[in-house]
This record gives C-alpha cells, sequence and structure tokens, in this order.
C-alpha cells in the first residue's frame, strides 16, 4: 500500500513502526456548533483510511481528541476562544455546549458509518499532561514566558515551516479571521503554548499552573493527546488540509522539540470541500450539515458515496446537483445488488480476481474512486451471484455504504416493493414528469433509462404513469 506524505509530498510504502499495531492520530472537533458537511468529508476519509488498513490485516489504534477549550476564532493565537463564543451564544456554560455538540458530532458520524475511534479525549481531560510537556520545552530551551503567556520560540528550530509545498491560500485557511499583532511573542512565528488569566479574565474554563491560573492553547492539544495514549512516535496523523498550517507545523515543532526525534512519519491531509462561491464554512452561505441534507430527502449515505466518488486529494465541489446524481447512482446500486440471487457457491478464483482489482485501487493512495469502479466491474462480470455478492460484502467493510443492507431492504415485500422503493421510484416519476413539463424530453427519456437499469418499468397511461418490477 502506497500513501501520500504531505511531509515528503511523495507518495511512500506504507510500513508501520510495528506490524502489530498502527498507531493513528486524527485531529477530532472543536465541539462549539455543529459540523458541516465539509468537516465531514475529512473524518468520511480517515475513516475509509482507517478501515483499509484493518481491512489488508493491520491492528490499529485510532486516537482522537475534542476540542473543548483553547482553540481561538483566530488560529494565530488572537481573538476570543469558540467554546466561549458558541457559550455566550446559546447562553449555556462551555461543558453544555461541548457535551451537546460533541454528541451531536458523533450522531452524524454514525449516520455516515464512521466508526468512533478507540481512544476519544477531550481537551480538558489532559491539563497535567499539557502542564508536564510546556516545562519540559521551557527547560530545553524551547518556550519562553512573557505578558503572564508561554510561547513555543520557533527561531530555535532548524526547520519550522515543514508544509511548504501548500498554496499559499491553504496556509492562510489556518488564520480564519486575520493576525492581530500580539507584541509578547519575540518572533512573528512563535505560538501560546498557555494562556493565563492576565489575557483572558472572562475565560470560563481555567486551571492552575506554574505560570498562573489560565488554560492551555490550542496546538498543545493534540501532541500531549497523542503522546499519552499511542507513546513518543506515531505512524499516521490526519486531517483536513487547513490544519496544515499553523496547526499540524507547531504539533510538529512542540512534539520533536520535547521528544528529542521525529514524531510522526505520515501525514494524512483531506482537500477542502468546496461550494460555487469557495471553501465552505460555518460563517458564509447555507450551513450545510448531515440533518439539513436528510431534511432534504438524502440519506447520509449518498453523501458519503458522493465523497468516495472523488480522490480525497482533490477538492471537492458540492452541489445539489452532484448531490442528485450520487442519489441516483446509489439508488441504481442497490437495485441492481437487490437482483442478485443468494443462492450457489462463492467461486473462489474469481472472486480473487476481482478483489484485486479493488486492492490495486485502495493499494494507489486511497483511490476511493476507482474502487467504486470496482464495484460496477464486479457487477458487470461473468462471476455468478453467490461471488457478486461476497465481493460487494467485502469491499464494503471499507467503503461501509450498506450495500447489502440496503439492497435486501428493497426486496422485503414479497406482494410488491417495499416503502422504501415506492418512494424512490415515485421521486424519479415526479423528477420525470417535471422534466416533461419544461420540455425537457432527453431528461425525462434518461430518467426513464435509468429506473430501466433499476428493474423498473413505466408505463404513460390514461390514469397516469404506472410501474412493475422486470
Amino acid at each position: 500500500m502506497k500513501l501520500y506524505n504531505s511531509l515528503t509530498r511523495t507518495k511512500e510504502e506504507f510500513v508501520p513502526i510495528d506490524k502489530n499495531l498502527v498507531k493513528m492520530y486524527t485531529c477530532g472537533p472543536t465541539v462549539y456548533h455543529f459540523a458541516h458537511i465539509g468537516n465531514l468529508r475529512s473524518y468520511i476519509m480517515e475513516d475509509v483510511l482507517e478501515k483499509y488498513i484493518r481491512y489488508v490485516g493491520y491492528p490499529v489504534k485510532r486516537v482522537m481528541n475534542i476540542t473543548d477549550v483553547g482553540h481561538l476564532s483566530s488560529d494565530a493565537d488572537t481573538g476570543e476562544d469558540k467554546m466561549l463564543k458558541g457559550a455566550k451564544r446559546e447562553k449555556k456554560t462551555v461543558m453544555e455546549i461541548a457535551k451537546f455538540y460533541t454528541d451531536a458530532f458523533f450522531e452524524d458520524c454514525r449516520k455516515l458509518n464512521i466508526k468512533t475511534p478507540d481512544v476519544v479525549e477531550p481537551a480538558t481531560g489532559c491539563i497535567d499532561e499539557f502542564i508536564k510537556v510546556i516545562e519540559g520545552l521551557i527547560e530545553k530551551g524551547f518556550a519562553y514566558e512573557a505578558g503572564g503567556n508561554i510561547y513555543f520560540d520557533t527561531s530555535k528550530l532548524s526547520q519550522y515551516y515543514v508544509f511548504n509545498n501548500f498554496a499559499e491560500e491553504d496556509l492562510q485557511d489556518g488564520v480564519r479571521e486575520g493576525v492581530e499583532k500580539d507584541d509578547n511573542k519575540r518572533n512573528k512565528a512563535d505560538f501560546v503554548l498557555w494562556f493565563t488569566k492576565s489575557k483572558f479574565d472572562d475565560q470560563e474554563l481555567k486551571w492552575n499552573s506554574p505560570w498562573g491560573v489560565g488554560y492551555p492553547g490550542w496546538h498543545i492539544e493534540c501532541s500531549c493527546i497523542s503522546m499519552k495514549h499511542l507513546g513518543g512516535d506515531l505512524d499516521i496523523h490526519c486531517g483536513g488540509i487547513d490544519n496544515a498550517f499553523p496547526h499540524h507545523t507547531n504539533e510538529i515543532a512542540q512534539s520533536e522539540a520535547y521528544l528529542g526525534h521525529k514524531w510522526c512519519n505520515l501525514w494524512f491531509h483531506v482537500l477542502h470541500l468546496n461550494t460555487n462561491s469557495g471553501k465552505m464554512s460555518k460563517s458564509k452561505g447555507e450551513f450545510l450539515t448531515v440533518s439539513l441534507l436528510e431534511s432534504k430527502g438524502y440519506s447520509p449515505l449518498v453523501y458519503r458515496l458522493f465523497c468516495l466518488q472523488s480522490h480525497y486529494r482533490k477538492s471537492l465541489v458540492f452541489s445539489y446537483e452532484n448531490l442528485d446524481n450520487a442519489k441516483v447512482a446509489y439508488e441504481k446500486l442497490l437495485a441492481r445488488i437487490a437482483k442478485l440471487s443468494k443462492d450457489g457457491e462463492v467461486d473462489s478464483a474469481k472472486f480473487e480476481e476481482l478483489k484485486k482489482i479493488f486492492t490495486d485501487a485502495m493499494d494507489n493512495d486511497i483511490n476511493t474512486s476507482l474502487a467504486i469502479t470496482a464495484l460496477y466491474d464486479v457487477l458487470k462480470s461473468d462471476a455468478n451471484d453467490a461471488t457478486k455478492r461476497a465481493l460487494i460484502a467485502d469491499f464494503d467493510k471499507v467503503l461501509s455504504l450498506d450495500l447489502i443492507e440496503g439492497a435486501d431492504n428493497l426486496g422485503k415485500n414479497d406482494e410488491g416493493a417495499d416503502d422504501e422503493l415506492t418512494a424512490i421510484v415515485n421521486e424519479a416519476i415526479a423528477r420525470r414528469a417535471e422534466a416533461k413539463k419544461a420540455k425537457d424530453f432527453a431528461t425525462a427519456d434518461k430518467i426513464r433509462d435509468e429506473l430501466k437499469e433499476m428493474g423498473i418499468m413505466i408505463k404513460d397511461t390514461a390514469q397516469g404513469v404506472v410501474w412493475e418490477k422486470i
């Protein structure tokens, strides 16, 4: 398996530090609001990566943080704490906000078939670890106190900007609301490890420390939580591309300064989900959440398929038209699988032949687009139905689209189509009627042909459109 390493800017053969346990860390959410679907694209692709590593036979321990303190509205250590901002917005305590949006995040993950990491650690549970590492950095000469805060001294590093291949606009996405000048810093790139009450008197969450009552900066969280649960080295660190700078850059700086050696072997970054107006965010345009998509009639797994149809290292443009295409593709896929017989024996030679198409795609830097194509190759192949079903179930251990379960649910009612299939067909018939009304006969014919591929024949009669299984 080859994976693209954002740090070296090359595809590398994936070789775990210890083949008995792959150590994987994922930057978790800042739980001050709902996750938008752009955030969730990263978690979907990281989920696929973890599941594929397990699929090829490696045990995995995956750790994720929950940022419930310390992430400022400007990621350059200025502005209001996002958690405090959320609490003021909803007139709740910070911890009430954290609990509500943590639960909401994992409910979205459940709907999207994203596996919960083996360890989920909130930042507020690791204050002692933060203090220990910060003390170590001060002792080693990599941190200093100024104006009541503790800063990391980037001038002590031989190289700070390690992710220097990214476009300037990607690097700046981490600094979302501009940078205010901080006169306490010795160097412009220095960042805060610990804030004290001298700077944030209205901060709700505060702890005693050797430097006064205060709270940790955002960047120190992930380093310490990773070290706490995974030790001093790491196979893979995951996150969205907007975290490469400054967050991941700062993680590497402080972790390797503290440990005295290389910390993480491979960095896995997922590119943005964009709209036609640019990068998706919570602060502009329609706030796109899983719940909003559901309210518009889209299954969360349709969105998962939409993400899997593109490579994780390519920006993906969201539109409802593109999501409609994914919905049609998903429904047709389930319908084709539903037509497969459950009888017969699996042909092991054919199974391995077709499985290799899937694993070749996934071994090539988790190319889920080609992996989806491998699904269609199975359906078009001359393999018997039992072998096709076995292959689809096998691939779905990684893709997690509920393909067999969804297909089987389509045919539960022996007397006719079940409610789900009826809803799918009726929705398609309604779209066809709208197209015909608009004199868009090409689209109307396309919808009819799509239904036919799903095994549904429609007829225009004096009483309206009727349909039957074929």
